[in-house]
């Protein structure tokens, strides 16, 4: 659906500025919204006035890449805790976008050549806006000094750090388009999904494989029974492998902290640990203090389709078996394990049976189908097989390449219509959409992702305690046989920090 067209009236109104506008529109936020392009930047000039004044928080790594995509709109602020990496994040622009040219003289495919462009346009918009943008290292000074000048903050930090800036966001009455996971505890995303509906912002996690065409046939083909009830899930992923270290123990010799990195502020809530280069800059997803390992980091990618397509709801029960942890006798458990198996258990819902779904990481690969074609390798950086009683639907990561099994039933398959929304552009700039419009949130909404994000901290948590069933009651968010794991449903926090509304 659409929203009807501005009357000549409405347009010629000037005493409603644009932030008030957006400020109003957030006051009645619900679900997902397709409205005007010219709204949105289209074809044709877009006043200043009508863009979306975004903030990013931690934008030397995926934060960067989060920009690019919101490159039409105006990127007023820029805050990182290391100036260094976050210049060379950006003055490497120039390459990005001569490499994208040498891709864009080798494109066989008008398709290709036409995503080649965009991002060679959104090289060059984010360019341009980067000498305008205000720069920080401390987030509460640019929300104090920019109170006024910011619709909408992008956070991508360590994954330590998510909630406390959010919640700080949120106080302030800004939307937030926050990284996966979104939270480092479950306790996290529970008051952090709370917080944000009643503050009545335009929320959506980072999981951009959400609004992908790939999610929404995954769902159309389980609703028309394609594969009949499912009652079995296998998601798996090669990380770490080759990303980030872990199953290590802590650093021991001393390095000085760079001028440019203000290590206070990285370290942030958790612990005090001294500086070292196996931390910062994007090795930190290892380490218990500041990331929440493989399944924190392609959990929101996996299990978002079998949630969302399945209507899973928290699990029942979780347990798991994993290499060994990283760490001494002294000080165990630093870092995450190299490989984990990870089973949950979830109950029947609305007409569909139990489901038990199984996570590997660290390069261990489920049973390969049988129905599979021998000529067809399966996908080692990761994938999903969800095993129905009538065949088997096959993905890879972010809902990509999604088919039935064998290749025989997908050849003969007649699709169902398409009956959910689609998001015919990027997963940041459905969030700006929905930001400006104010009717509706986007789908990965931090009502959706909350909860998927509880599931896979809870999966988290489960390898601390190997080879013991974790029983979850969701209602009190305690796990009703293991005190000592309902201990990692909160954490602790640095002196001075915290959430707070």
């Amino acid at each position: 659906m659409s929203e009807k067209e501005q009357t000549p009236e409405k347009k010629e109104k000037k005493s409603v500025g644009r932030r008030e506008f957006l400020k109003g529109a957030a006051l009645t936020a619900a679900s997902f919204y397709i409205f005007p392009r010219y709204v949105l930047g289209g074809p044709g000039y877009v006043a200043p006035s009508d863009k979306f004044n975004v903030a990013g928080i931690g934008v030397g790594g995926m934060g960067r890449a989060n920009l690019l995509n919101l490159s039409s709109q105006n990127i007023v602020a820029l805050c990182d805790v290391d100036k260094a990496y976050m210049e060379k994040a950006f003055t490497k622009l120039d390459d990005d976008m001569s490499r994208a040219q040498t891709r864009l003289s080798a494109a066989k495919t008008e398709q290709e050549r036409k995503s080649i462009n965009e991002q060679i346009t959104n090289f060059r918009q984010l360019k341009e806006q980067y000498p305008k943008a205000k720069k920080f290292q401390d987030y509460r000074e640019m929300f104090d000094k920019m109170k006024k000048d910011i619709d909408g903050v992008v956070i991508a930090t360590p994954d330590h750090a998510h909630a406390v800036i959010a919640m700080e966001a949120i106080r302030r009455k800004k939307h937030l388009y926050v990284q996966k996971p979104l939270t480092y505890t479950v306790h996290e995303a529970r008051t952090l999904a709370e917080a944000a509906r009643k503050a009545k912002v335009i929320t959506q996690m980072g999981n951009q494989g959400h609004s992908s065409e790939g999610a929404r046939l995954i769902n159309e083909w389980i609703w028309d029974g394609a594969i009949g009830n499912v009652h079995t899930v296998y998601a798996w992923t090669n990380r770490p492998m080759a990303y980030w270290p872990q199953g290590q123990a802590r650093p021991t010799n001393t390095v000085p902290v760079p001028d440019t990195l203000n290590w206070d502020l990285f370290i942030g809530p958790a612990p005090m640990r001294p500086y070292h280069p196996d931390y910062h800059p994007f090795a930190w997803r290892g380490w218990t203090d500041f990331g929440v390992g493989a399944l924190g980091d392609m959990g929101a990618h996996l299990l978002d389709h079998p949630n969302w397509a399945l209507k899973l709801g928290p699990p029942e029960s979780v347990e798991a078996s994993s290499t060994p942890w990283g760490g001494t006798k002294e000080d165990p458990r630093v870092s995450y394990p190299l490989a984990t198996q990870i089973t949950y258990q979830f109950a029947a819902r609305e007409n569909m049976p139990p489901v038990k779904l199984i996570w590997t990481d660290g390069g261990i690969m489920p049973p390969r189908p049988e129905e599979l074609d021998i000529t067809e390798n399966m996908n080692q950086g990761g994938g999903v097989i969800m095993v129905g009683e009538k065949g088997k639907l096959m993905h890879d990561t972010y809902g990509s390449n999604p088919r039935l099994l064998p290749k025989s039933r997908m050849d003969s398959y007649k699709q169902p219509p398409k009956t959910i929304a689609r998001v015919d552009m990027s997963h940041e700039m459905d969030w700006v959409r929905c930001c400006k419009d104010g009717k509706k949130q986007p789908s990965s909404n931090f009502d959706y992702a909350g909860p998927l994000t509880e599931t896979m901290l809870l999966g988290m948590i489960a390898p601390r305690f190997p080879g013991k069933k974790l029983l979850w009651d969701s209602v009190n968010m305690k796990f009703t046989n293991s005190p000592e794991a309902t201990q990692f449903v909160t954490r602790e926090y640095r002196q001075g920090w915290g959430l707070s509304v």
